[in-house]
């Protein structure tokens, strides 16, 4: 059975926001990346194990720290860890999440607003209406979920710092 990492204290979620955000910044300032990035934090909740830009529209962030967390780590280890990301993962990369059993997920912002951000129809960013917190309720193991941060003003920043990549692309 899955056990709880420890809580997260207000200023370890704000630097851990800010990490993943400065993350996501320079992968498309530096690397010309779709704006979705996830790091990996230990059970101290500061240290950073790894981290992950979105490769392509199939090869998200999330899943792809899921899958390297998953073959670096053992999964009793990785239950008392937590992954950030900037947006809520899809339903591939929640199931990979789960699979992998990292125990505490951060989302920054959520499906819903990535939707309204990307634009209805964009074949790069076909979301799901499928919350994560659904596809984790469903599961036989406990996966914290924290977001989005909307309280916290870092919703509105990934928002602001991805228009960046979806304006080139010509969305909204």
């Amino acid at each position: 059975m899955q056990t709880a990492a420890l809580p997260l204290t207000p200023a370890q979620l704000s630097n851990s926001a800010a990490r993943c955000l400065a993350l996501q910044q320079s992968g498309q300032d530096l690397h010309g990346k779709r704006p979705f990035a996830a790091i990996l934090l230990a059970p101290d909740n500061e240290t950073q194990l790894m981290s992950s830009l979105s490769l392509s529209h199939v090869r998200h962030a999330e899943c792809e720290l899921a899958r390297n967390a998953a073959d670096n780590y053992d999964s009793g280890y990785l239950a008392h860890c937590t992954m950030v990301s900037t947006w809520e993962p899809c339903a591939m990369c929640a199931g990979t999440v789960y699979w992998a059993h990292i125990g505490r997920l951060v989302y920054l912002a959520s499906e819903k607003t990535l939707q309204r951000v990307t634009g209805a129809g964009n074949p790069e960013n076909l979301t799901l209406d499928l919350s994560c917190h659904e596809i984790f309720a469903a599961g036989q193991t406990h996966v914290e979920v924290v977001g989005p941060l909307v309280a916290e003003g870092w919703e509105e920043k990934v928002v602001k710092d991805s228009q960046r990549y979806w304006m080139r692309q010509g969305k909204p």
